[in-house]
């Protein structure tokens, strides 16, 4: 999970190299090169039965598509409405979200080190981009607010059909195409806005980047990650994309941190390093298997 955040941190350093392509031609060809992707991946990985989930997987791996498309899309949206770090803060709501949502439908009793770290991993995203704050783009933050709901839901679905997968794997879904699905919606959602194109070829060939490396792979391998973490673990770990692409746009686009980001990533990555450390101590002690 933390390789799939850093992955997913990819967009903001590429995105900066891009010489003509408007938002929404951004989200659309990123979508549309992960649909291809994936259209690719899937088979190779997991034979003829790759799509077969489509029709056996029902409303859940629909509702999951669903949440990966509002992902997807929202993302890029709240960005034309309001800055980056605006964005970012309302992510941060992700884990409280997800443990909530996850409480609420699965009945999971989370442990309080997993209560703490995202209370301070929170914080610590806030006070990153604290001094960035502004009155202005509160429709920003309605349509970023989207991404962590959506977040929450697809993490809590994962989470049920782990579940299922323990009891009966003949009855479990396989979520892992409905980010196929996700893409596929994204893009068509995208396109009449993306109207005229404008990306060039050395747009494309980014774009195409990010839609194989950035979203088709590690998405998937985040739907792989949720048989073995629980949904609130998978969103707090996910906070890593802000830390990560803090880094990558230090290093790719010259944008050097100030002491508040550096002091807040401290705090995050402090809350995510004690949370899995307290649960190996635990797993050790006990010598059981470590139910998440």
């Amino acid at each position: 999970m933390v390789l799939v955040a850093l992955l997913w941190s990819m967009a903001g350093v590429v995105t900066r190299q891009l010489e003509s392509a408007h938002a929404f031609e951004v989200t659309f060809w990123r979508s549309a090169f992960t649909a291809l992707s994936l259209a690719i991946i899937l088979p190779v990985w997991q034979g003829p039965q790759a799509w077969r989930p489509l029709r056996r997987g029902g409303w859940a791996i629909w509702l999951s598509g669903a949440c990966w498309a509002v992902m997807f899309t929202a993302f890029m949206v709240a960005l034309t409405l309001t800055s980056v770090a605006n964005v970012l803060i309302t992510l941060a709501a992700g884990p409280l979200l997800t443990a909530v949502v996850s409480r609420w439908v699965t009945g999971h009793q989370l442990p309080t080190r997993t209560w703490w770290a995202i209370g301070v991993a929170g914080l610590g995203i806030g006070w990153m981009f604290a001094s960035q704050l502004s009155n202005e783009g509160w429709m920003g933050f309605v349509v970023a607010f989207c991404v962590p709901i959506g977040g929450a839901v697809n993490w809590t679905l994962a989470q049920q059909a782990k579940s299922l997968l323990h009891s009966s794997a003949e009855t479990a879904p396989n979520l892992v195409p409905a980010v196929a699905i996700g893409a596929w919606l994204s893009s068509a959602i995208t396109l009449p806005m993306a109207l005229p194109f404008q990306a060039s070829a050395h747009d494309l060939g980014l774009l195409a980047v990010l839609g194989l490396f950035q979203l088709a792979i590690p998405c998937v391998l985040a739907v792989v990650c949720a048989r073995a973490l629980s949904a609130p673990e998978l969103s707090l770990l996910a906070l890593l994309e802000v830390l990560f692409g803090t880094c990558l746009a230090w290093w790719g686009a010259g944008e050097q941190p100030s002491p508040t980001t550096v002091w807040g990533g401290s705090l995050v990555v402090a809350a995510l390093a004690a949370n899995e450390g307290v649960a190996w101590w635990q797993l050790k002690q006990t010598h059981l298997p470590f139910d998440r």
